[in-house]
C-alpha cells in the first residue's frame, strides 16, 4: 500500500498542476475577452456618441491689437445622418456651440452623409433648419466637403445659405470686428472643385490679416506667408487613433502629417479638427467628436 502511495503522489501533483494552469489560462481568456468588449463599446458606441467642447488659445501674426480675444466656433464633418448624428443630436451640438457664445461660427465642410454602415440619410434642408440655430455676433460662414460635392453641391449651398449660413467657393470676405478688418477666405473642396487658393488670395485687397477656411487640409505647405491661420477638417483625426501605431487611416496625401490639431511649420499655423461625425464605419477610438472654440490673441 505504501508502495502504491508514493507513486501516486506525483502523478496528483501533475493532475493539480495541470488543472490550475488551465483555469489560468481560462481567466485570462475572459479578462480577453471581457476587455475586447469594453473596448467595442468605448469604440462603437460610446465615444462616437459623446461630445467634447476643445478649447485652444493661439497666437497668430499678423493680427489687430484690437481683436485679441476673438472667439471663434470650429465645426467640420457633422455627416449628418451618420450613427449616433440625427437631427435632435445635431441641435444639442448646436446648443453647445452657442454657449459657448463665440464671436464667428465656421463650418469646415462635408455636413451630409452616405451609406455610412448602421445610418440615413438626411437631406441638406433638415440640415439647414438646425443649422439656423446657431448664434454668432459675426457670422456663419462655411466651406463645403467632397461629401457635400458627391451628392449636390448646389443643393447644398443653397439649403444652407437660405437659412443663413453663409456658404464660401473660392471666396473673400471682409470681417469688421471692434473698428478694425480682417478677412476670410473660404476655398472649394481640393478633392472634388479642385485647387483654388491662388485665385481667392487674389481677392483680397489689403494686407490684413486673413483666416482661411478650407475642408481638406492638404494646400497647407501651399498657403502663404501673410495668412494668419488655416483652419481645415476632412480627415476625422484618423477617426481611430491607436497607441504607439497611432492613425492608421487618414484621407491624405501626407499620411499622419495634417491628421489633426495644431500644426506649425515655417512660421505658418494650421489647425485641424477631428470632426464630428463619421464615415464609413460608426467608430471612433480616442478621437471623440469635438467643437473647438479658438481664442485668438496677437503673436
Amino acid at each position: 500500500m505504501a508502495a502504491a502511495s508514493e507513486v501516486n503522489v506525483p502523478e496528483n501533483k501533475e493532475a493539480i498542476l495541470g488543472s490550475s494552469r488551465f483555469r489560468r489560462v481560462q481567466q485570462a481568456f475572459c479578462i480577453a475577452i471581457a476587455i475586447l468588449f469594453l473596448l467595442g463599446l468605448w469604440a462603437f458606441w460610446w465615444e462616437p456618441s459623446s461630445l467634447t467642447v476643445v478649447h485652444q488659445i493661439i497666437p497668430v501674426r499678423p493680427w489687430h491689437p484690437e481683436h485679441t480675444g476673438l472667439k471663434v466656433a470650429v465645426m467640420s464633418d457633422l455627416h449628418v445622418g451618420s450613427p449616433y448624428l440625427d437631427l435632435a443630436r445635431l441641435q444639442h451640438v448646436v446648443a453647445v456651440t452657442n454657449a459657448e457664445k463665440p464671436d464667428l461660427i465656421v463650418i469646415l465642410g462635408d455636413v451630409v452623409i452616405r451609406g455610412v454602415l448602421g445610418g440615413r440619410f438626411i437631406t441638406p434642408e433638415a440640415i439647414g433648419n438646425a443649422l439656423a440655430g446657431l448664434r454668432a455676433p459675426l457670422g456663419i460662414v462655411a466651406v463645403l466637403g467632397n461629401h457635400d460635392w458627391w451628392f449636390d453641391g448646389p443643393r447644398v449651398r443653397h439649403a444652407l445659405e437660405s437659412r443663413g449660413v453663409r456658404v464660401l467657393e473660392n471666396e473673400s470676405v471682409p470681417i469688421m470686428y471692434r473698428g478694425k478688418s480682417f478677412w476670410l477666405a473660404g476655398l472649394a473642396d481640393l478633392w472634388t472643385r479642385g485647387n483654388g487658393l491662388l485665385q481667392t488670395m487674389a481677392k483680397i485687397d489689403d494686407a490684413g490679416p486673413v483666416l482661411v477656411l478650407m475642408h481638406n487640409p492638404d494646400l497647407f505647405p501651399e498657403m502663404p506667408e501673410r495668412v494668419s491661420l488655416t483652419l481645415a477638417g476632412h480627415t476625422h483625426g484618423g477617426q481611430v487613433d491607436l497607441p504607439i501605431a497611432g492613425r492608421l487611416i487618414v484621407p491624405s496625401r501626407f499620411g499622419q502629417r495634417y491628421a489633426y490639431g495644431l500644426v506649425e511649420e515655417n512660421g505658418k499655423k494650421l489647425i485641424v479638427t477631428g470632426g464630428i461625425g463619421t464615415s464609413i464605419l460608426p467608430v471612433r477610438f480616442r478621437v471623440p467628436p469635438e467643437v473647438v472654440i479658438l481664442t485668438l490673441i496677437p503673436q
